[in-house]
């Protein structure tokens, strides 16, 4: 797939087949032209970050991770007022809009991630946030409840988004900074990053559960056909099958998405292949059906086919990428990674 040339975006409609590809090309951009728009500098190296715990490096989410939930989007602020700096003070108003999200995605919880402290030539930057209520009222001075990497502070702003069972349409803060240092020290004004928000959410179309399927195969594995059948393992006579995984590597660059595709680099969703035996052992989890197609296609008529080399069972994908308004999302795929076969 790295040899090969991108494909033109016209053709992408038609390209994808895989369930994976096809889940994304709903949120890919709308033109040729898109840009990588503000999901740049300290939010994107978070979020990196962020996937480099939660996922390996070709996309399979780690066991060990504790996110606690199947989506993350980061929305970044929009800004308003003037100078933002009075002499050693820097005063901004931040505003998160919240409008548009996926009904699918049922809101868990709410942080704002932001730097308290910056390293300056003469001293440091001191930073905090404040709620904005509402215009007459007292503000509220919000204090982290977690410190995460690298120096940043995590604040749970949760109950300010969530009102009963409905989610409030934006979020307004004050963000706070002050230079401290040595007398006589001067640093030229630098503006501190945007603090970011982030909504950690379950999308139940991703699904964080096993498929429905799932669990009845573990159910009918102790009373397969296969395995009750008087004689029936004897009478293979150790037959074998070459009904097995085979490797599909797709690059994301090859399809022209690497540009809002950030993390994997490349997907391999493999694929069974393979012919399946006359006799189907019971160890292949094939489903009684499975096994009643074979004798059929023995003992009664030639017509039927024999059973197929399909999947049996799966593992999920963690994709990061960038979403049109500029925003960051972390997705965790379902169902996307064969792991085994059966027939």
């Amino acid at each position: 797939a790295a040899n090969q040339s991108p494909l033109p975006l016209g053709s992408l409609p038609a390209a994808p087949t895989l369930p994976l590809l096809q889940a994304l090309q709903t949120r890919a951009p709308g033109s040729p032209g898109w840009k990588i728009g503000p999901a740049s500098g300290q939010p994107l190296r978070y979020m990196l970050n962020l996937y480099r715990r939660a996922a390996d490096r070709e996309g399979r989410p780690r066991r060990s991770r504790s996110l606690g939930t199947n989506t993350i989007r980061l929305v970044q602020a929009s800004s308003h007022g003037g100078q933002p700096w009075a002499g050693r003070w820097y005063l901004q108003a931040l505003t998160y809009h919240l409008e548009g999200q996926p009904e699918a995605e049922q809101l868990l919880r709410a942080t704002v991630v932001y730097l308290p402290s910056l390293s300056l030539a003469h001293g440091r930057l001191l930073c905090a946030l404040e709620l904005v209520v509402a215009t007459e009222a007292p503000r509220l001075l919000l204090s982290p409840t977690a410190r995460t990497h690298h120096g940043w502070a995590e604040v749970d702003v949760t109950p300010y988004l969530v009102l009963g069972n409905s989610s409030v349409g934006s979020l307004a803060l004050r963000h706070i900074c002050v230079r401290a240092g040595r007398e006589g020290g001067h640093d030229v004004p630098v503006a501190p990053g945007h603090p970011f928000l982030l909504l950690y959410l379950n999308d139940t179309q991703a699904g964080l559960a096993p498929p429905a399927a799932e669990p009845h195969r573990h159910r009918r594995d102790t009373g397969t056909l296969a395995h009750d059948l008087p004689n029936y393992l004897r009478e293979q006579g150790g037959e074998k099958s070459d009904c097995s995984l085979r490797p599909f590597p797709v690059s994301f660059a090859q399809l022209g998405w690497d540009h809002w595709i950030i993390a994997p680099h490349r997907y391999n969703p493999r694929y069974c292949k393979g012919t399946c035996p006359h006799l189907l052992r019971y160890d292949y989890h094939a489903p009684n059906h499975a096994v009643v197609q074979s004798f059929v296609h023995q003992l009664v008529d030639a017509n039927v086919p024999r059973p197929s080399c399909v999947p049996y069972r799966y593992s999920p994908i963690s994709v990061l990428m960038i979403e049109r308004n500029g925003g960051i999302l972390y997705k965790e795929y379902e169902n996307m990674i064969a792991e085994s076969c059966t027939c």
